[in-house]
């Protein structure tokens, strides 16, 4: 990994990425440490991992916190925060990362009780230590992101409709965050090459991550992306609230 941010230039700031002990948000917490900034790792079960990490960006100079929670469990959510303002007294930066619902064994309606409900539920619960200036930056995917217009593979539809709902819901709270001087950015990326889902939906459907390689020229990986979730913290708020990250070709807008 490159530096993205310059270095020192989140020096005293706080960033929380949820899911972060891996992938997209494990990069995009790293990006944010070796700018300076005090860390929150969030993980549901990856205790040994996310430890691993925080005591690589220790190295950085940097306090790391490491937090277990479920973030759809409200119980659990608002004990993260809790530690966040226990260990830090404020958030500047919080990563709305984590998202699942393509995972076996779960109920029917998981995808849109993490990808939407567990969303709006973090968000409220960060509230009362993002002060003015901060930012909030949801990640998602073109597939979800434009699922209203632009028709996706069958076995991602559940999640992509739930991840759209999610959106949906936070972007009703623009103008009050707006009011709290909170900063709100989307970021839609593409299939990312290395990710959970990416390796999903290849095995439930053979020749997906190719065949969308060979429409968009190239697919990011994991940490171009996560560079781009990082950058989207701190670079001035698009005027749709929207960032996308990579070939939009065959997506319709709406």
């Amino acid at each position: 990994m490159t530096d993205v941010l310059p270095a020192g230039s989140l020096a005293g700031k706080v960033a929380l990425v949820t899911g972060s002990s891996r992938g997209i948000g494990a990069d995009t917490v790293r990006y944010f440490a070796e700018a300076g900034a005090d860390v929150v790792i969030n993980f549901r079960n990856k205790a040994p991992r996310a430890e691993k990490l925080a005591s690589q960006l220790r190295e950085l100079g940097v306090r790391a916190l490491v937090v277990g929670a479920d973030l759809t469990d409200p119980a659990s959510v608002a004990s993260m925060f809790e530690q966040v303002e226990q260990e830090f007294g404020r958030l500047d930066i919080l990563v709305l990362n984590a998202s699942g619902g393509m995972e076996s064994g779960m109920a029917e309606d998981y995808a849109l009780t993490l990808n939407r409900d567990a969303q709006l539920n973090v968000l409220s619960a960060a509230r009362p230590v993002l002060g003015e200036g901060s930012r909030v930056v949801f990640v998602t995917s073109h597939q979800a992101h434009f699922i209203r217009t632009t028709p996706t593979m069958p076995e991602y539809e559940p999640v992509a409709l739930s991840k759209r709902a999610g959106e949906d819901a936070l972007r009703e709270h623009i103008p009050s965050l707006a009011e709290q001087g909170i900063g709100f950015t989307v970021v839609s990326g593409d299939m990312i090459e290395g990710t959970i889902t990416a390796t999903l939906l290849e095995r439930a459907n053979p020749g997906a991550i190719s065949a969308r390689r060979e429409d968009a020229g190239r697919l990011y990986n994991v940490s171009e992306f996560a560079a781009e979730v990082a950058q989207a913290a701190v670079d001035p708020v698009p005027a749709d609230n929207t960032r996308l990250v990579g070939d939009t070709g065959g997506f319709a807008a709406e």
